[in-house]
């Protein structure tokens, strides 16, 4: 199966005709994801005895019409809870860790007869920007194997930038779906925080965190993120806000004529000339289809990375603290007592990001620092998600770069922590505000032929206005129909 020439329409339809069965799809698909894996890396743990099995259960039931996802292979990052399949965030913590239940997300994608080929690869609790802080393997970006495939969920955009599946789910704390997305030349969309449920989630930063979809096209993403959307008593944080069917917007009728475009002009500094090229080239072109773009100002936004891993880091020592070598998880051999239970169970199980993390946010949550530094950054925080509403009195879209470079080599910024958080300049703000926000492929680097990504950042639960910009530019152009030759330049 060419995962790359298909849509998840086309795909269903094929499969409610027999034109394929879901077990004869499944098994090219893991035959696709083991040829590619050696040099990808994509996966943590594949699931292919379990995924067989229930491709046939539901090939002797039938696929209906209304059955979107029914038989079709769909990826889950390694931080998102699978009963009886092993979920270990990338962690020697929890490189055992057996779930005995679903997340929500995962519970609706199961009811709708999905199938799931595997668990994909992660920076350790999903700190990280390259994947490369996996406790178990670097994963490869496919467009040059010698590059990063972004962070955290790298995994599950490598596996669609590979063609392994149409779709993979990820987590977003402070870009993580929205960079991988931009590496690799893919659509990554973060909800609005509260859309869809985070119960189930190993967390990271409760009020930042949010699960979303990285898939080939933006009408399949519109179409996999209505499933997984809507409330979830489990969770407090998950909104009563009906959930529209943004892909039904999604047509030949669809423009941006008319729409209000806002591009920061802090959204251009420190951006890489390679990419400052793309993303002007990309508004033109919007504005040659009737959108009306206009510059603003959004000034906190150098504030947004120092204030983010101060808040992040903090939310991330007090969830974290759970795993103590006691209840779960890793527990350090040859301890004396409950205190080196403790002690070493924690300092062998993390990795040396967590623990960095850990630390500064114990730190900041610490007696007399806590007004200093924790209290300084929520209050930044607010005055972030001002900036946003400012401008979007006046506008429907927010548009930039989602990163300020192409992927960087791997091993180039990983022993440089202030190098490698900074990637992170435009997208954690959209998180600290708990704003929808999508990367979409604009083109690619005149310098080294890498993609670069185009962010576009909507309204609360306005993710709406974002498909229809994104896929108007998708259908306008032909960034998204192009696929990697694995290990080489493009």
């Amino acid at each position: 199966m060419d995962f790359y020439q298909t849509s998840l329409s086309q795909l269903h339809d094929d499969l409610v005709n027999k034109k394929i069965s879901a077990t004869e799809l499944t098994k090219e698909t893991f035959d696709h994801i083991k040829g590619n894996e050696d040099q990808v890396k994509a996966f943590i743990n594949l699931n292919e005895e379990q995924a067989v099995k229930r491709a046939a259960e539901i090939d002797a039931k039938g696929i209906s019409a209304d059955q979107l996802t029914a038989g079709v292979p769909l990826a889950v990052k390694d931080n998102i809870l699978t009963k009886g399949l092993t979920t270990t965030a990338a962690s020697k913590m929890l490189e055992n860790f057996n779930p005995v239940y679903d997340a929500t997300v995962v519970e609706k994608l199961n009811a709708a007869d999905y199938i799931n080929v595997g668990k994909t690869n992660l920076d350790e609790f999903a700190m990280g920007s390259s994947t490369e802080n996996s406790a178990f393997f670097t994963t490869h970006n496919p467009w040059d194997l010698t590059r990063v495939p972004g962070g955290s969920s790298g995994g599950s955009a490598a596996a669609v930038a590979a063609g392994d599946v149409l779709g993979a789910l990820g987590t977003d704390t402070g870009g993580s779906i929205r960079m991988p997305a931009s590496f690799n030349g893919v659509v990554g969309m973060k909800p609005t925080y509260g859309r869809v449920s985070r119960w189930g989630i190993i967390a990271f930063g409760s009020s930042f965190d949010q699960v979303g979809w990285l898939t080939q096209n933006v009408k399949d993403n519109a179409l996999l993120t209505a499933l997984i959307s809507g409330n979830d008593e489990r969770d407090m944080t998950s909104s009563l806000k009906e959930v529209p069917d943004w892909a039904a917007q999604l047509n030949e009728n669809t423009n941006v004529k008319g729409l209000r475009i806002a591009v920061p002009k802090e959204y251009f500094d420190g951006l890489d000339e390679d990419v400052q090229e793309v993303i002007k080239a990309a508004l033109d072109h919007l504005e040659s289809l009737g959108a009306i773009v206009d510059e603003v100002s959004l000034p906190h936004t150098k504030y947004g990375v120092p204030a983010y891993y101060i808040l992040a880091s903090s939310e991330a020592s007090s969830n974290l603290q759970r795993y103590d070598g006691i209840r779960y998880g890793f527990r350090a051999d040859d301890v004396k007592n409950l205190e080196d239970v403790y002690v070493r169970s924690r300092s062998e199980g993390f990795g040396e990001e967590v623990k960095r993390r850990i630390m500064l946010g114990t730190f900041s949550l610490s007696a007399g620092f806590y007004d200093a530094y924790f209290n300084k950054a929520a209050k930044v925080r607010r005055l972030i998600a001002q900036d946003f509403e400012d401008v979007f009195k006046d506008h429907d879209v927010i548009i930039g770069a989602t990163g300020a470079s192409t992927a960087f080599k791997i091993g180039a910024e990983i022993d440089d922590p202030q190098t490698m958080y900074m990637n992170d300049v435009l997208t954690v703000p959209v998180n600290m505000a708990g704003l929808p926000a999508m990367s979409i492929p604009a083109g690619f680097s005149a310098k080294n032929g890498m993609p670069v990504g185009l962010q576009i950042i909507g309204k609360a639960f306005d993710e709406q206005t974002v498909y229809n910009t994104g896929y108007v530019f998708e259908q306008t152009t032909d960034f998204h129909k192009k696929a990697p030759k694995l290990g080489g330049q493009n």
